[in-house]
């Protein structure tokens, strides 16, 4: 991103927590969300097995089992800058709990 660019804004517009299964398996809950001009539903907040919290996708599955994304990050730094942001605001909801 250039000096000159301004990043959209994230708003949160609804979280869903998993169920307690869902979290023992690392999946916290489902954001839909506000980037800009768009509305993002189906963002899924999950812990990795080193505590990280991290953003994963909606996405399809073909016939051979591969996952194909619906909406993504284009590269890793895209990915870092939008789930920053994204943790950020989720961060400031009352009813967030990691």
């Amino acid at each position: 991103m250039s000096h000159e660019e301004v990043p959209p804004r994230v708003r949160i517009r609804a979280w869903t927590r998993g169920t307690d299964d869902d979290r023992r398996q690392g999946l916290l809950g489902y954001i839909a969300l506000e980037f800009g001009q768009l509305a993002l539903d189906g963002v899924t907040v999950r812990k990795t097995a080193e505590g990280r919290l991290t953003l994963s996708f909606p996405s399809r599955t073909d016939r051979a089992g591969r996952r194909h994304p619906f909406i993504r990050p284009l590269h890793d730094e895209a990915r870092r800058e939008f789930e920053a942001a994204v943790l950020c605001a989720l961060g400031e909801r009352e009813d967030f709990e990691p």
